[in-house]
């Protein structure tokens, strides 16, 4: 009989996660998104944590939830104003598990809860796969410049039913 994996907690950002999920960002850029971008453009984007205050800024302007197993953060996503998921991140050991499933439902609840009738997202090239089975419809390409690299990616939104 087959072990069904258990499903993560979900609890807001405080700011004591800061380092952890700082740490989970790089991970999970460094391990999960090689198939997409280069080493270059990988290193340009861990670097956007280096800076452990700004990043805990970033997540604590935002309506940002993280993710848990047995009491550990797996995964973290954020909500910008009441539209725009604005980053969605898990750890490689987590990965496959339902994390960020767990994590886009309750942001596509809370921003619907909110008013919004679309949510967006600006997805990497190895999210919009996830994005795209979930409805989420392909805008625009673009590019992010991070430290002297270009990242591509690209603008998606979904519908939301109320």
């Amino acid at each position: 009989m087959a072990q069904s994996s258990p499903k993560p907690a979900l609890r807001p950002y405080l700011p004591a996660d800061a380092l952890a999920l700082a740490e989970l960002f790089r991970a999970s850029v460094e391990e999960l998104t090689g198939d997409d971008y280069g080493e270059a453009q990988q290193a340009a984007w861990i670097a956007t944590a280096d800076d452990e205050d700004a990043f805990g800024a970033r997540l604590a302007q935002n309506l940002t939830l993280v993710a848990t197993l047995a009491g550990s953060p797996v995964g973290f996503a954020s909500l910008k104003g009441t539209d725009h998921i604005d980053m969605l991140y898990v750890h490689p050991a987590a990965a496959g598990q339902g994390v960020a499933t767990a994590l886009i439902d309750a942001l596509e609840k809370l921003s619907q809860a909110r008013g919004a009738k679309r949510l967006a997202v600006d997805a990497s090239d190895t999210a919009r796969p996830f994005f795209e089975r979930r409805g989420y419809d392909a805008q625009r390409r673009g590019a992010l410049m991070l430290g002297g690299e270009w990242l591509g990616n690209t603008a998606m939104e979904k519908r939301l039913t109320p």
